[in-house]
């Protein structure tokens, strides 16, 4: 009887076993067998010999020659922005986000405009049939998006054929988790596959000097699925952020061998594809408004600083457990700047519903939005609007320590200057409050703030 091809080891222990089964015979762990390809045999002798014949001379760094990467630009400058510059031949970039925010369209505006610059290039689709990917084409750019070679196949030998055999110098593959090795008898989308799928993608394009975008699913929670190894194989990740629902999104990049990972591209989502949005502040302040409960941010997307608006409702609640709802900030920090409002502003929020939105769909994780959220709530229970000397919706930012002092953020000019830009003056930010308590007062127009009723 032939030797099985592949074995089972446990992640926990590194015990091996010739199938899988539930629980490791080695150290007891549930669910930790994963399949792997089992090793050629090699005699004593040979791996002596290996040994010896593949030692090296280490080198001085300072006597390496370092060589500047000459980049391939996509056309669409949001995205070579993130990337540093554009793509590195011989590099793999891991775009994930969730279902039909744009991954598919970004990287079939990219091919078109590499097409249409005399680059070749070509889509792998394990999800999609050639036709629909036409649809899409069509729907995009026309001439140049038709002009991309493409194949529709979710055998990984096949596309390693393909790719070695046609040698690209850009190729997308749509996506990671759907390809499978027929060495290995996983289902498609599981950790031995996935891991194989692109350790062998990388080994192809290391060799040949092919830029390939892999398309990677997420998990319910937003992060990229598949083992962790994934993020670690590859030179760059991006996370594509935004609703469905909302016209704009958000590519950073939380991963880059070859470039900074502080910046960030924002797009528009309309019919013809996805549309780069270079002044994103001017289109979110001309929305803004200037009802209780709405403060615009000075937030910074990488090295950019945006202006956004921060709304806020709050309303008594039927509930013994009030509700907490946020969208585009974090759960937890809100917690914290209710309960710094409560015991430092004197606006206590027990018994009430808050719910904070950053308007636009954008998602922002930086504490520079502490004094905002605050601003906002305290706007929306006192149901006091908040305005500059000139009527122009208020502008802050600022970090909240638990004591309730104001804390400095990182480029702060950068924000002041954007503000002034849009006429935001003055701004509220920690060189000019001290405490949360005087920011309150300052922006409620009050002395001092009145303790919320429950």
């Amino acid at each position: 009887m032939a030797a099985a091809k592949t074995i089972h080891v446990c992640s926990a222990c590194g015990h091996e076993t010739p199938r899988w089964v539930g629980q490791c015979p080695g150290c007891g762990e549930w669910n930790t067998l994963v399949e792997e390809l089992r090793a050629r045999p090699t005699a004593v002798g040979g791996v002596r010999a290996q040994r010896a014949a593949g030692a090296v001379k280490p080198v001085v760094l300072g006597s390496v020659s370092a060589q500047e990467h000459a980049r391939l630009s996509t056309g669409i400058g949001e995205l070579d922005n993130v990337l540093g510059g554009g793509l590195v031949p011989g590099s793999l970039v891991l775009i994930g986000g969730s279902p039909g925010v744009g991954k598919s369209t970004l990287t079939t505006m990219a091919l078109a405009n590499l097409v249409a610059a005399g680059r070749s290039t070509l889509y792998v689709s394990a999800e999609e049939s050639a036709a629909q990917i036409r649809l899409r084409a069509e729907r995009l750019r026309g001439g140049d998006a038709l002009a991309i070679p493409v194949i529709a196949e979710t055998d990984l030998h096949t596309v390693l054929a393909t790719l070695e055999s046609e040698r690209p110098e850009v190729c997308v593959i749509d996506s990671v988790q759907t390809l499978n090795c027929s060495d290995l008898t996983s289902a498609a989308g599981s950790v031995a596959q996935v891991r194989e799928v692109a350790s062998e993608i990388m080994r192809v394009a290391k060799t040949n000097r092919i830029a390939v975008l892999l398309v990677g699913h997420v998990t319910k929670d937003g992060a990229l699925a598949g083992p962790r190894a994934l993020e670690h194989l590859v030179d760059c990740v991006l996370q594509f952020e935004g609703e469905r629902e909302r016209t704009y999104r958000t590519v950073r990049a939380i991963k880059n061998r070859f470039g900074s990972t502080n910046e960030a591209g924002v797009f528009e989502m309309r019919d013809d594809g996805l549309v780069e949005v270079l002044d994103a502040s001017a289109r979110f302040v001309a929305e803004a408004t200037r009802a209780p409960g709405s403060v615009v941010l000075a937030a910074m997307e990488g090295t950019r600083p945006l202006l956004v608006e921060v709304q806020a409702l709050v309303s008594p609640s039927e509930l013994e457990m009030p509700r907490r709802v946020v969208a585009g900030i974090d759960r937890n920090r809100l917690a914290l700047v209710l309960a710094v409002l409560g015991r430092h502003a004197g606006i206590g929020l027990g018994a009430s519903d808050v719910f904070v939105n950053v308007v636009g769909g954008v998602r922002i994780d930086e504490p520079g939005a502490d004094l905002a959220v605050a601003l906002a709530v305290a706007s929306a229970a006192k149901g006091t609007a908040l305005a500059s000397a000139q009527g122009n919706p208020l502008a802050c930012f600022g970090e909240l320590g638990l004591t309730g002092e104001l804390r400095s953020v990182g480029h702060a000019e950068r924000r002041l200057a954007e503000a002034a830009k849009f006429g935001l003056e003055p701004v509220l930010e920690p060189g000019r409050c001290r405490t949360l308590r005087e920011a309150v007062q300052q922006a409620l127009g009050r002395e001092r703030p009145a303790l919320a009723r429950a």
